[in-house]
């Protein structure tokens, strides 16, 4: 496995869980490293310390034994790459206040200036029953991610999928989608 990657996957991770868009063991960041593979998240992973332990490589048309031990989220990351090719890193989470937001709201408004400028406005998708959520969601999250012009989708109750060719791009929407949200729960 590539050092390089192991260690932007390793730094990025940590970032997000200080932010809380992880929780131990909830969660997922994948990197594609190829035409046809990318790196992700094992099922175990706490984000506070990915090493390369945490992370396995999948061929994205080869289900081989890798696949049992990667994230619950590997199939839709997989459905991503195939599907939205200019995405190269994607991150699966739950941040508590766009969470929250979520629960009560159909959209995100956002009235301080960073949310202002980059977002606007974000729909909140309803995913509707929740016990069919995995089955849908490879279908429904990569039309959801075509649509959005900002390559992110907030899912009420569930939490926020997001891709970017940039991994310093993702980290940033993530950081200020979450700190907005933060503001307009204060406000």
């Amino acid at each position: 496995m590539d050092k390089k990657i192991v260690k932007i996957l390793s730094n990025i991770s940590l970032a997000l869980f200080r932010k809380n868009f992880f929780g131990i063991y909830h969660g997922s960041i994948s990197a594609k490293i190829g035409h046809d593979n990318f790196i992700i998240n094992t099922k175990d992973t706490i984000f506070d310390e990915v090493k390369t332990s945490n992370l396995c490589e999948l061929q994205m048309n080869n289900f081989d034994y890798s696949w049992n031990m990667a994230s619950i989220e590997s199939n839709i990351h997989n459905i991503i790459y195939t599907q939205i090719h200019e995405a190269k890193y994607i991150a699966c989470g739950m941040p508590p206040y766009t969470t929250a937001f979520s629960l009560t709201h159909d959209e995100i408004i956002f009235e301080d200036y960073f949310g202002k400028t980059l977002f606007d406005r974000l729909s909140i998708h309803d995913p509707g029953d929740y016990e069919t959520w995995y089955e849908r969601n490879k279908f429904e999250l990569p039309t959801l991610l075509k649509l959005s012009s900002n390559n992110i989708v907030v899912i009420k109750g569930i939490g926020v999928y997001i891709y970017d060719r940039d991994i310093n791009e993702l980290v940033k929407k993530v950081a200020i989608l979450e700190n907005s949200c933060r503001l307009l729960s204060l406000k």
